[in-house]
Order: C-alpha cells, then structure tokens, then sequence
C-alpha cells in the first residue's frame, strides 16, 4: 500500500503538467512559462481520465497533490526549471554570436 502511494505521489510530480495546446515555435522561442506548463496540462488530463474511472482515487491524488510537502516539490522543481531555462538562453545567444563573429566573419 505504501508502494503504491509512493508510486502515485512520484507520477503526479513527474507528470504534474498536462501537454497544452502548444503552437508549432521554435524551441528557442517558446517562452519560459509555456515550458513550465506542460507539466501541469499531463496532471489535468491524468486527473480527469482518472477521475471518469474512479472518483475516489481522483480525489485522493487532489488531495496528494496538495499536500504542503508535493506542493513544495513542485515550487522548488519550477525555481530550478526556470534557472535552467535562464543558463539555456544565455547559452543560445553565445552560440548565436559565436556563428555569426567566428563562423560567418559578421
């Protein structure tokens, strides 16, 4: 019983956004909050699929999920998403002058 909470509690935080309906971008040009959302639309269509099957077990991932310690899981996964979203743009855009300076000679 434990392994299987435990089971549950590490799905929800793995897949705790759902895909949304994402425009066909680049991934450069996505924002950051839009990567970060992704997640959340998986919890939403997860929820509601479970929640057609059984009630019961939907409200007891709801209450999961709002449970103080999953909810300080996922701030600190989004604080951490977001930093590495900021070290990756950074990273694009020295790739981008290093092309254009020592490959294209601009």
């Amino acid at each position: 019983m434990l392994q299987s909470r435990a089971l549950v509690i590490a799905l929800i935080l793995l897949l705790s956004t759902t895909l949304p309906e994402v425009q066909s971008k680049s991934i450069f040009e996505k924002d950051r909050r839009e990567l970060l959302a992704i997640p959340e639309a998986i919890a939403s269509y997860f929820y509601e699929a479970v929640n057609k099957v059984s009630p019961k077990v939907s409200q007891f991932l709801l209450d999961t999920v709002q449970s103080p310690t999953v909810i300080a899981a996922r701030q600190r996964i989004a604080k951490e998403a977001t930093k590495i979203s900021i070290m990756f743009e950074q990273l694009i855009e020295k790739i981008k002058n290093v092309w254009y300076t020592r490959v294209l000679g601009y």
